[in-house]
């Protein structure tokens, strides 16, 4: 029952908190945390341009590329496994300095790399601290602003990403691969800089009982003339509650009461893997080359497309509500597939061969919109709100390793299956050092029209069914449609009795919202009710 109290006291206080200025030092301090997410962005795009530069320079073999490019995401899944740790013990701050330390460390190792060892071991490390960053950056950034912006500023990390993700791609058509590799170096840079200058997380401040530097901290973010007590009690109560629900245990996550959370978290990490982004945002030049169309045109225009196609899902989602926007991502994935097969399917017939530069642009750039207004970010939106307090920070780091494992997977195997012949499981044959006098792309060519047109249908049609069936319509998850549903039928009826003269009641208060895991029949479900209170009242 204090656990219960604990929550009621944080609902009243969180009622009664006053809106915060945007302070200078608030801005300032977003800005060097998400730096980081800049780097993440340029991690992701930087093989996309540098594949035939790479193969040529250091005499690699498909296989042995396709390892490099891969590595980023298993050390990202190395590194997610320990962040929240890391974050606990050492603050966010010091675990940003950590990953900080990995990246530079990677991206010169990648720089400067003479074998396929060192070049190996900096994508290792530029993953390793690409993990502790896709965790400790969102939370750093929520935890020092208020709620009234908070979405905004959050925000302001994927934006950060794709901005990176954009560079790699438009500046890869200019620079060598090892100059791309020094820009990865610049914002961490920045970040190692600029952390001095910035507070630690009050959060992490009241986790370990230091409340007086909890105010002095929060003082700054919010200015001079405004009242942070209340904000500040709130933290220490939500600090004491999170503490209370910290002995849960990994078996409980196997429970059958939480089965369906845990499918529907897990299944929609695995089809955003499975999905074929990771292979297209990472080698979508050497696609490009295959198709027939203009590399450097189809590269520049994706990265000028990839910071506004995030916008698009951000305006999206509270309009069309979480299912409709997944439902109309994965059927868009379906037809981009359908297009890039059809694109590798009549480049050998003679009378319609000339379409197939077209369609490999229009298939590459749909799938990327397509992705990005929903299967892209819809997937971490569902899972924050998905799982109960109680097995929520166990539960995000299952699905988030199940991510970075089906991601490193997906990276390796795309390079693969792109020339994979079904007649005979051909693979391209691995040259000796010294003998390699064609690019990649003329190396595929001669097995492109044995593209795997089933593997791209297959993944699109089992997106869209695998959400119809894993994301039912009645699930509570859809707040925003349940919500204005509910609101829909509350004008419409009142579940009280009529009174005279058929008027509806007046000052009634009704839940604003209640929150319940699906299934229940409503004795777990927590109704918040907004009332005036009187002076008198205790």
């Amino acid at each position: 029952m204090a656990g219960d109290n604990n929550m009621e006291k944080g609902l009243l206080l969180a009622n009664k908190e006053e809106t915060a200025r945007t302070t200078l030092l608030l801005v300032f301090s977003t800005f060097i945390i998400v730096c980081a997410s800049f780097t993440f962005g340029v991690s992701v795009g930087y093989t996309a341009d540098t594949m035939s530069s790479i193969m040529t320079d250091l005499d690699l073999s498909l296989a042995q590329f396709s390892l490099f490019g891969s590595l980023m995401t298993f050390g990202g899944m190395i590194g997610a496994i320990f962040s929240a740790k890391a974050a606990s013990a050492l603050g966010n701050k010091m675990t940003l300095w950590l990953a900080d330390l990995f990246c530079i460390t990677g991206w010169l190792a990648i720089a400067l790399a003479k074998d396929i060892v060192l070049l190996d071991l900096g994508r290792f490390f530029v993953g390793i601290g690409v993990g502790l960053i896709s965790y400790v950056v969102p939370v750093y950034v929520a935890e020092i602003t208020p709620k009234h912006i908070r979405g905004a500023f959050t925000f302001s990390n994927q934006l950060l990403q794709n901005c990176g993700v954009a560079i790699a791609y438009y500046f890869g058509n200019f620079l060598s691969w090892r100059s791309l590799a020094l820009i990865g170096i610049i914002p961490c840079g920045i970040q190692v800089i600029g952390l001095f200058f910035i507070p630690e997380s009050p959060r992490w401040l009241a986790k370990k009982g230091r409340d007086e530097e909890v105010e002095v901290v929060l003082q700054k973010l919010r200015g001079k003339g405004h009242d942070i007590m209340l904000e500040a009690r709130a933290i220490k109560i939500s600090v004491e509650v999170s503490k209370q629900n910290s002995n849960t245990s990994i078996r409980s996550l196997f429970r059958k009461r939480y089965a369906h959370q845990l499918t529907i978290g897990i299944g929609l990490m695995l089809l955003q893997q499975l999905c074929g982004m990771s292979g297209i945002g990472s080698y979508g030049s050497t696609l490009f080359e295959l198709g027939g169309f203009p590399a450097r045109i189809g590269m520049t225009v994706l990265s000028l497309i990839v910071v506004p196609k995030s916008l698009l899902g951000l305006i999206l989602v509270d309009r069309w509500g979480r299912r409709p926007l997944l439902m109309a991502s994965a059927f868009g994935l379906c037809l981009s597939c359908i297009t890039l097969a059809v694109a590798f399917g009549v480049k050998d017939v003679p009378e319609i061969q000339n379409i197939t530069p077209v369609f490999t642009f229009i298939g590459i750039l749909s799938f990327t919109m397509m992705f990005a207004f929903g299967m892209g970010a819809l997937p971490w939106v569902i899972m924050s709100e998905i799982f109960p307090m109680d097995i929520k920070v166990l539960a995000g780091s299952l699905v988030t390793i199940a991510n970075w494992f089906t991601g490193w997977i997906a990276n390796y195997c795309f390079n693969f299956m792109l020339v994979w012949s079904p007649a005979g499981n051909i693979l391209i044959a691995q040259q000796f050092p010294g003998d390699r006098k064609t690019s990649p792309a003329e190396e595929f060519s001669p097995l492109a029209e044995k593209f795997n047109r089933r593997l791209l249908l297959g993944i699109g049609s089992s997106s869209v069914l695998a959400i119809e069936f894993i994301y039912p319509s009645t699930w509570v998850g859809d707040q925003t449609l349940l919500y204005r549903a509910a609101e829909k039928s509350e004008r419409e009826t009142s579940l009280d009795l009529p009174p005279a003269r058929n008027l509806r009641r007046k000052n009634v208060n009704e839940p604003v919202v209640a929150f319940g895991p699906p299934g229940s029949t409503g004795e777990l479900n927590v109704s918040v009710i907004v009332s005036p209170v009187s002076p008198t009242f205790s």
